[in-house]
Order: structure tokens, then C-alpha cells, then sequence
């Protein structure tokens, strides 16, 4: 697999607070990466190493191939958009003229694919309208918008859909898979709106402590997430027999239910457990959800971040 992303045993420290230790991540070409952790855990920090604002305390990161302590990776970094925190915007400038003043710091003829961008993020009808009097949601798509500009291969989006109405949520998520799917954009995504990032992550790397504790693709989360069928009975013998004869994974709960993983026939299964006998008091279905599998990965720890993501 090609990584254009890699760290390896990144750290970085503010004085005597280690925010990074070790980190080593890989994040491959194409894919919509989700960095997953709670509020300190490393994740903007991170971000700003890849993309230059900050340094690191010692270990390297590579982007393309090119490492991080190379004079190379200036060049490199033209092939990123980004927008970490809060999309550094000028309020008293309106879209278009946001979008000028940023194709010139790239180096960009002015207006070369500024009425595309504005399109593509649904700004096209603001007018000379100050950034400043747009809404949240509006200052989130500008922002996109300027991490595109310069047709980059990589977009680093941190928290891109923070205080986001439904709609603008929807907009956002549309307009990151319409890149990575027609354009091959490697989106990395740091979000705590975890439902809305299992939309759109084809590969998860979950942070905590400064380090990396688990690397895992969409495939590989689904299967780990499996639809669990729980039967409460007092005939789980009865119904460990069943289950056993049918080749079905199962594990009894500490309270003496039977819980039944994967796609079950519940009818026949409850027809052939009363049919010899046993008895049924309720049976319910879940499924585990990407924040369940965080939270049983991580450990369920008070959010209380020290500021320095």
C-alpha cells in the first residue's frame, strides 16, 4: 500500500507537556483518513507539524516520501490545502477576493478556478459580501474552499463540520466524497461527530496520549462492529445446543443471556428453542457504532484536554 502520509516516532513537547510521543501513523493515497481522540490527545497538533506551523521535538514524518527535516518538503507542501482550527480567513474581504489573495500567496494568476471553487462549496451568489457576515457553516465551506485552491492531492481538515447545521453537515460531507471519489483526494480528518465521520472514512487511526493505538480500515472496523442478536432465557443450554448444531457464533453474558453474533433466522431459531422445551423473555438487536468501538478501545476518560491538541 502507498502511504503519502507517514510519521515515525514523532513527538513533540511544550516544556515539560509531551503532547506527541511516538506517534507513528500511516495514511494511505486516496483514502479518507478519520484522526480519532479526545480533546488533547495529539490530534492538532499533529496537523500542524504535516503542515509546517509547527516543529516537531524529535522523530520525522514524510509527506509524498519527502521528510519533514528535507528543504524538499516546502515544495511538497504546495500539493496540501489545509485548515486546521479555524479557516484563516480576511473578514473584511468578501469569497472571491479571499479566494485572489490566496491563489497570489500560491503563486496563482488571480482568478484562475476561483469561480469553480466558489461553485463547488456554494458561495457563487455572496457578491462582494464580507467573510465577516458570513454564517458559521459559510466560513466552513470558504475555508474548504481556499484548502483547494491550487489543486492539491492532499486537503487536512481539522473539525470541518463543528457547529454545522444538518444541511450545511450534508454540504460538507458531499462536496469531501465528490473530491476523493472523482478527484482522488486524500482527505485527513480529525472529528468528534463520529456518526457523521463513519460516513466518509475509508481508514481510521485512533489517537490517545500522544500516540497511536490502533490503525484500521472502514472494512476492517464493519467487521469488528458486528450485529449481535441478545436472547434472554432460562434455557441457554437448550440454546447453546442450537446454536452449536448451526455453526452460529455466540457467547453467554454474565447474566445468562445469549448473545448471538452475525445475520441469525431468529424465527427458526425461536421456533426449534420452544419447540424443545426452552423459553424466550425478550430479544432485542444491536449494533456496535464507531463510537462504542472507540470507547471500548480507549476507555471511556473524562474529556479534559489540556488546550494542546
Amino acid at each position: 500500500m502507498e502511504y503519502v502520509i507517514e510519521s515515525h516516532s514523532l513527538c513533540k513537547r511544550y516544556r515539560k507537556h509531551e503532547v506527541l510521543k511516538d506517534l507513528n501513523i500511516h495514511i494511505p493515497k486516496g483514502s479518507v483518513y478519520g484522526l480519532i481522540g479526545r480533546n488533547g490527545a495529539g490530534k492538532t497538533t499533529f496537523m500542524r507539524i504535516i503542515c509546517g506551523i509547527q516543529i516537531p521535538t524529535s522523530g520525522d514524518f514524510t509527506v509524498f516520501g519527502v521528510s519533514g527535516r528535507d528543504r524538499e518538503i516546502a515544495r511538497v507542501r504546495k500539493r496540501m490545502g489545509a485548515v486546521v482550527e479555524t479557516p484563516a480567513l480576511c473578514y473584511e474581504m468578501s469569497a472571491r477576493d479571499n479566494l485572489k489573495q490566496q491563489n497570489c500567496y500560491l503563486g496563482i494568476p488571480d482568478d484562475t478556478g476561483i469561480d469553480e471553487l466558489l461553485e463547488l462549496v456554494g458561495l457563487s451568489g455572496t457578491g462582494r459580501k464580507k467573510a465577516g457576515d458570513f454564517s458559521l457553516g459559510m466560513k466552513q465551506r470558504l475555508g474548504l474552499a481556499m484548502a483547494l485552491a491550487g489543486d492539491p492531492d492532499i486537503i487536512i481538515l481539522d473539525e470541518p463540520v463543528n457547529g454545522l447545521d444538518p444541511e450545511g453537515i450534508i454540504e460538507i460531507r458531499e462536496t469531501i466524497l465528490k473530491l476523493n471519489r472523482e478527484k482522488c483526494i486524500t482527505f485527513v480528518i480529525s472529528s468528534h461527530i463520529l456518526d457523521e465521520l463513519s460516513r466518509i472514512a475509508t481508514h481510521y487511526g485512533f489517537i490517545d496520549d500522544g500516540h497511536i493505538v490502533e490503525e484500521i480500515s472502514a472494512e476492517g472496523i464493519a467487521r469488528k462492529c458486528r450485529k449481535a442478536f441478545t436472547i434472554e432465557t432460562d434455557s441457554a443450554d437448550i440454546l447453546s445446543s442450537i446454536l452449536e448444531q448451526r455453526g452460529q457464533t455466540y457467547e453467554i453474558g454474565t447474566g445468562g443471556e445469549v448473545i448471538i453474533y452475525g445475520d441469525i433466522d431468529v424465527s427458526s431459531i425461536t421456533r426449534e428453542l420452544l419447540g424443545k422445551g426452552g423459553d424466550i423473555k425478550s430479544i432485542s438487536q444491536t449494533n456496535e457504532s464507531l463510537e462504542s468501538y472507540y470507547l471500548n478501545l480507549i476507555g471511556n476518560k473524562a474529556d479534559g484536554g489540556s488546550g494542546n491538541d
